[in-house]
């Protein structure tokens, strides 16, 4: 029995060789959901990420029979699709949040454009049955900050420091030295270091507990649907940021995310409802408002929730009812 599963593997990685192409997917499929998160990390946009692990497995399969087993099916599947991803990363550049096209306003900015010509940072669906360190490397400020990075240090970073790669594999899958590789991983520890806050998300809702997470969401939930301006501003820490892309203005303090929300979400027309999700691995809410044209909630954004303690530090929305089909969300809430 020990011997069954290798065995089935190696049956079928004869067989995909050969051209079956259920055998290859049967080999590939153990490795989809992590696979997934890796071009995310590398790309920041999930539809990106899915598209570059379609090609990537397109890839893969076609070039399957070149595969001679010098190493791991797992690695030479890596290389494939940590290759097809810096070939994104070349051709489309990096993914922005809007803190990163300039400072924070003071005040609301009311009728604030979509800026269409900027490529945005996108939200992302865990895989459900994600570990505690799968998780955090999928939260918004280490993703951000990942887009901070060139490609190749992107990838070593993530090779490295989240897969588990040794240099030498890495030098060998991105086609460099070993040298190469070292340099790019000390360059890149220190980006990121000086952009990620020393405490992740995942140690934070760890110490909070599973019933203070469900009352926050809940408290934030009713004090938005309530139009609360108290009972939000009781949740925020006072240098929370609160932004909305694909808008390009965002804020920063209890002052300026307060004007913001009296003025914006806490007016939406005809009230908004929410409902809670998991989004990069952090607490959120898929926000519906209403349209009285079709008589319903409608999708709008995911507020993506970043707390400190037992407060929000950062609100992180993303506008647009595309993220709602990631979530699996309804496309529409009644009363």
């Amino acid at each position: 029995m020990s011997h069954s599963v290798p065995e089935a593997h190696d049956r079928d990685l004869i067989s995909a060789r050969e051209g079956d192409n259920a055998a290859f997917t049967r080999l590939v499929a153990p490795l989809r959901h992590e696979l997934h998160a890796h071009c995310y990390r590398m790309l920041g946009s999930s539809h990106d990420a899915e598209d570059a692990l379609q090609d990537a497995l397109l890839r893969a399969w076609r070039g399957l029979p070149r595969f001679e087993g010098r190493s791991s099916l797992r690695s030479w599947v890596y290389t494939v699709a940590t290759r097809t991803c810096l070939d994104t990363v070349a051709s489309r550049g990096k993914r922005a949040l809007p803190m990163d096209l300039g400072p924070s306003s003071d005040h609301a900015v009311l009728g604030d454009q979509p800026l269409t010509d900027i490529a945005w940072l996108t939200p992302f669906a865990p895989d459900p049955h994600a570990d505690y360190e799968q998780r955090e490397t999928i939260e918004l400020a280490f993703v951000a900050a990942l887009q901070h990075l060139p490609g190749n240090q992107r990838a070593a970073l993530l090779l490295f420091e989240v897969l588990g790669f040794p240099a030498s594999d890495i030098a060998q899958m991105m086609d460099t030295s070993t040298a190469s590789v070292n340099s790019a991983l000390q360059r890149a520890r220190r980006i990121v270091a000086d952009k990620v806050p020393a405490a992740t998300q995942q140690q934070t809702l760890r110490e909070l507990g599973d019933a203070q997470l469900r009352k926050v969401v809940a408290e934030y939930s009713a004090a938005l649907q309530d139009g609360d301006a108290d009972a939000l501003v009781a949740l925020l820490t006072e240098d929370v940021t609160w932004s909305m892309s694909p808008l390009a203005h965002w804020y920063r303090g209890i002052d300026a995310v307060t004007d913001f929300a009296v003025k914006v979400p806490l007016t939406g027309c005809g009230g908004w409802r929410r409902v809670p999700v998991d989004a990069n691995g952090q607490p959120a809410a898929a926000s519906y408002l209403w349209d009285e044209v079709v008589g319903t909630y409608l999708p709008w954004a995911i507020d993506v929730l970043t707390l400190r303690g037992n407060k929000i530090a950062a609100v992180t929305s993303f506008i647009g009812r595309e993220h709602f089909e990631l979530f699996g969300l309804a496309d529409s809430v009644s009363r």
